[in-house]
């Protein structure tokens, strides 16, 4: 997606028309009511003289706005982008959203991405119009937000949850900005949605269309024996988030809503104090940040059948790498078949509401201390056992960073120079884990039956007509092979 220049003239004739396609891209603040609004917002449209436009939430509660409580900010989209400047922005944004920044550190931050720390302010300020520190402050107070007007939670609880150190920090902050206490938000919204004890359940917005029957199929092929099951409609899976060195387990589900262009979550209560990094990890698990249309446009014919396909993402980038190895030159089935044991034998039990989910995936570090010869007994060439450990200990020790944005170049430089990675095994990796909307799969047996070429080199050539997208083209290749 290319960086929106915030023209006032386009960005109210956008306001005017409520168009969905601007939502998550711009942000009108009112000056005579001083708040801001989405620009989908179902409120009168003001005045242009009134108005003022921001590229992102932070930047208008920067400038002395407070959030609109009726198109609720905080539920806007994200965006997706191929721009190399936008991508570190927004893989530093990544990082603050799963509580990985922490204020003083910008240096650890621009180290994990390859970058200076001064690149990456100028970066994070022309994406963000802010510093990380607002941009982290602000993060926080929406999710705060969304918590006092969706849930019963305590507010006590709701601070720590949202990344706060402290209650007096949280109440402090959010009365500055709001210019409400916690508490007032929450009387006057008369919150009627009170989640079960276990059950925290959020609503994440995309833009539409959203091809979930296509996500879901996708999912169910793969589906992993103990730690995800597809049911329902929904996709539930066992989760684990180590945050400040501690472990927390619980689960997940994932549907769709019947009336709004979201998704409906639920998050058990034991990962109440990781919500920040588990609701992003949905997020680009589901491609929510994708602009379909944009997309589509550039594929042509070949997304005319099923605008709405995404490319699914990885909640837990360590584990769909895992399955990349098992995954090479294997069926789908017999790769699902391999990780099921793989995790069995290494991962962790749990306790879950739910048939069929029982385990969490094992960590690098379990990995990277398990004898290959155990590994290869689980059914895999030895070659392949010892790539899996190679890329654990990698993971482990930090010289390989699985997350979405990441430097793709440097990251997949790292991957090859593993054993047993070949460029097939990077690419699907950079294609879901590394969240690379130009990621392609030339040497894929489907990719190639689907475009009727034997010819490796031919199916680059022929795929230069989808960048920035190639992600996207494989998705369709793929999914133009399925019957009806």
């Amino acid at each position: 997606m290319t960086p929106m220049i915030l023209d006032s003239a386009t960005c109210y004739r956008a306001l005017r028309a409520r168009d969905a396609r601007f939502d998550g891209r711009f942000f009108v603040a009112v000056s005579s009511t001083r708040i801001y609004c989405r620009p989908v917002c179902t409120v009168k449209a003001p005045r242009l003289e009134n108005c003022r436009f921001y590229p992102s939430a932070a930047a208008a509660e920067v400038a002395g706005y407070r959030p609109c409580l009726r198109c609720r900010p905080e539920l806007a989209p994200g965006n997706a982008s191929v721009d190399a400047t936008t991508r570190v922005a927004q893989a530093a944004a990544a990082l603050i959203e799963d509580q990985t920044f922490e204020a003083g550190r910008l240096v650890g931050v621009a180290s994990r991405l390859d970058i200076t720390d001064r690149h990456l302010r100028r970066a994070f300020g022309a994406e963000f119009g802010v510093s990380p520190v607002q941009f982290a402050q602000t993060q926080r107070l929406l999710l705060a937000k969304s918590l006092l007007t969706d849930t019963d939670l305590p507010v006590t609880e709701i601070a720590f949850a949202s990344g706060f150190g402290s209650l007096r920090r949280f109440n402090t902050l959010f009365k500055q900005r709001y210019r409400l206490q916690p508490g007032q938000l929450r009387r006057h919204m008369h919150c009627e949605t009170i989640p079960l004890a276990d059950t925290l359940n959020f609503e994440l917005t995309f833009r539409p269309p959203y091809d979930w029957p296509a996500m879901s199929t996708f999912l169910s092929a793969r589906a992993l024996p103990g730690v995800e099951v597809i049911a329902a409609a929904s996709y539930r899976r066992t989760v684990r988030v180590v945050s400040a060195d501690k472990e927390y387990i619980g689960w997940i589900e994932i549907g769709l809503s019947p009336n709004k262009p979201a998704l409906r979550v639920a998050v058990s209560a034991s990962l109440v104090r990781v919500l920040p990094p588990v609701l992003a990890r949905v997020r680009t698990f589901m491609d929510l940040s994708c602009n379909p249309t944009e997309v589509a446009k550039t594929l042509g014919k070949l997304a005319e059948r099923r605008p709405g396909i995404r490319v699914p993402g990885a909640f837990d980038g360590f584990e769909v790498a895992v399955r990349a190895i098992f995954g090479q030159q294997v069926t789908v089935a017999a790769a699902r078949t391999v990780a099921g044991r793989f995790a069995t034998a290494l991962g962790d039990p749990v306790d879950t509401p739910f048939d069929g989910l029982t385990t969490v995936f094992p960590t690098a570090a379990r990995v990277a201390d398990t004898p290959v010869s155990l590994i290869a007994r689980l059914g895999m060439p030895g070659v392949r056992a010892h790539a899996v450990v190679a890329l654990a200990r990698s993971v482990a020790n930090g010289d390989l960073m699985l997350m979405p944005n990441s430097n793709v170049e440097a990251t997949l430089e790292r991957l090859r120079a593993l054993p047993g990675v070949g460029e097939w095994t990077a690419q699907y990796i950079a294609m879901r884990v590394l969240a690379w909307p130009d990621a392609f799969l030339h040497t894929d047996h489907a990719v190639m039956k689907a475009l009727d070429e034997k010819n490796s080199r031919r199916v680059l050539e022929a795929a230069e007509a989808w960048r920035p997208w190639r992600a996207y083209a494989v998705m369709h290749l793929w999914n133009s092979l399925t019957k009806e």
